[in-house]
């Protein structure tokens, strides 16, 4: 990632800007992936779901404050001083991880059990949450692409530029008041909680006629997509065996990988297909869909915990 951003600065043409894409593509998965693993490795099983909270707040406010960074960056001073940001986040972050005692070093060979087995590409029984975590993140991912010119288009006095430091505050507040319920409320219970959330903010995104519906529209969104991120990465860390901590966090960060991705192609297409209107309605159908998933799969993600 210290690579891609210095690339960035130094970049001339598109070859070379594919090129450092790449770089920074494989260096954010290296960093979701391994970081997330070696979080939970550091945690004892019991408190996995609040440490993992606590992890997947710091990821929300990143995504929260640092959008709001760069544009400013680039706006008041240039796109290389958003770029110099970056390199210099990198530096900060190869500096801090030396200062864990637990460097997360592999057991030798001698201290575990040596299974033979096809190497994998996902952890089977992490699927169901894969695809929860995907289907909470369209409308969020969506939102986070459209909501300017959604509110554009609506023509309404809303200052959209406060949604997601909105949304990043309630969040915070969120994790921190219920931290120690994740480690022992059923994954059920927060599902329902988080799809009547989910529900509250997509319509009031639908009603967007002020402020006041902009910041109901912030808490549905963090009660809904913000918890369910912690609730879904702490359960996929907690069905999967020990020994296969990495490839349960991969598969989770498949589900949200393409949560983000389609959000914003499926939100293009109600955009081009549909009336402005219509834009969360239809976004309103992943809410049966993650309803269906959890209601096959209830008996495994209620018992994470017993």
């Amino acid at each position: 990632m210290l690579m891609a951003a210095i690339g960035y600065l130094l970049t001339t043409g598109w070859f070379e800007l594919i090129l450092i894409r790449v770089i920074n593509g494989v260096g954010y998965v290296l960093c979701t992936v391994c970081m997330a693993t070696w979080m939970a490795n550091l945690l004892p099983r019991k408190n996995m779901g609040s440490g993992m909270g606590m992890y997947g707040l710091m990821n929300a406010l990143c995504m929260a404050i640092s959008p709001a960074l760069g544009i400013y960056l680039y706006q008041h001073v240039g796109y290389r001083a958003a770029f110099i940001a970056c390199a210099i986040a990198s530096v900060l972050m190869i500096s801090l991880v030396q200062l864990v005692s637990d460097h997360g070093q592999p057991l030798a060979k001698t201290e575990v059990k040596v299974v033979k087995h096809r190497p994998r590409i996902i952890q089977p029984q992490v699927l169901p949450v894969s695809l929860i975590i995907m289907l909470f993140a369209l409308p969020y991912f969506a939102t986070q692409a459209y909501i300017v010119t959604y509110v554009a288009d609506l023509h309404t006095p809303v200052a959209v530029g406060s949604f997601f430091p909105i949304y990043a505050v309630i969040l915070l507040g969120l994790r921190l008041a219920l931290k120690n319920l994740f480690d022992s409320v059923a994954f059920g219970r927060f599902l329902y909680a988080s799809l009547g959330f989910t529900m509250v903010g997509l319509l009031a995104l639908t009603h967007l006629v002020n402020n006041w519906w902009m910041l109901l529209a912030a808490f549905g969104l963090a009660a809904g997509y913000g918890l369910m991120f912690s609730i879904c990465q702490a359960t996929a860390l907690l069905i999967a065996p020990m020994s296969q901590q990495g490839l349960a966090n991969s598969t989770f960060y498949i589900g949200m990988d393409l949560g983000m991705a389609l959000g914003p192609i499926i939100g293009g297409l109600i955009r081009s297909a549909l009336p402005v209107m219509w834009f969360y309605p239809v976004m309103m159908i992943t809410l049966p869909l993650i309803w269906a998933v959890y209601f096959f799969n209830r008996r495994t993600l209620d018992h994470v915990l017993s």
